[in-house]
């Protein structure tokens, strides 16, 4: 086990205080490695609060660049970067607001080999993407090598998660996306108010850490469905 340094245990203190936590706890966090696919909105959030709590290495992938129309929402990335590879932007933030946390940024679209490869040193990865190709690939590889997938989606004023440990007799995504078909719809078309993805992307990193350290009750066969215009949270569980 990877001890923590005396300014470790200080920034982290309101956490190691958590009885589900503690010091061992916080140094599994230390020594584990999540990869988060996509930093756009959900990634964004996710990401930081990652960091923020000491998770020892996130691997940051994404082949976008900033844009304008992204500022609206996507919290890592500033004026001063746009047209820069969203990797590299996100890199710059965590770094400032954790020197602790090992980041590594990889600007490019992963084939399946790739990101298997990436995946065997990898404990949980979270998909933070907006797209039904790049969340197939991800369902596909990780249910291959075993490694849970934290699945955020947000929209207009509505959100989702779930989570996939692919352990026996639990669901994929494949099941989740047969619930809802494979509509391509995108916050271009239908547009994203920016709290949600705020929302979304902060309970992915919550579920990520609860599974990495197997405390309380995750998502795993539940899909959590958040309206954010009316307040309401239902849930819905997911057939194997």
């Amino acid at each position: 086990m990877i001890e923590l340094t005396a300014e470790e245990e200080l920034r982290y203190n309101r956490q190691i205080v958590l009885k589900a936590i503690d010091f061992d706890g916080q140094e599994t966090l230390k020594e584990s490695t999540m990869l988060i696919m996509g930093l756009g909105g959900l990634g964004c959030a996710a990401s930081q609060y990652l960091a923020v709590a000491g998770i020892g290495k996130l691997i940051l992938v994404d082949f976008d660049t900033v844009s304008l129309s992204n500022l609206q929402r996507q919290v890592l990335h500033d004026d001063s970067r746009l047209a820069m590879p969203k990797v590299e932007s996100a890199n710059l933030s965590l770094q400032r607001l954790n020197p602790h946390v090992e980041l590594e940024a990889i600007n490019q679209q992963l084939d399946d080999d790739a990101l298997l490869a990436l995946l065997q040193d990898v404990d949980v990865v979270l998909d933070c993407t907006d797209n039904v190709e790049t969340r197939n690939q991800l369902d596909r590889c990780c249910e291959q090598s075993k490694t849970p997938l934290i699945s955020g989606a947000a929209i207009r004023m509505e959100g989702q998660i779930s989570v996939f440990t692919y352990e026996e007799n639990t669901p994929t995504y494949r099941q989740l996306s047969q619930l809802f078909g494979n509509a391509p719809l995108s916050c271009v078309e239908t547009g994203v108010l920016a709290p949600m993805v705020g929302i979304v992307g902060s309970m992915q990193a919550l579920e990520a850490i609860k599974v990495r350290l197997k405390i309380g009750e995750n998502l795993c066969g539940r899909l959590l469905l958040i309206d954010g215009f009316t307040m309401k949270i239902r849930e819905i569980k997911i057939p194997v």
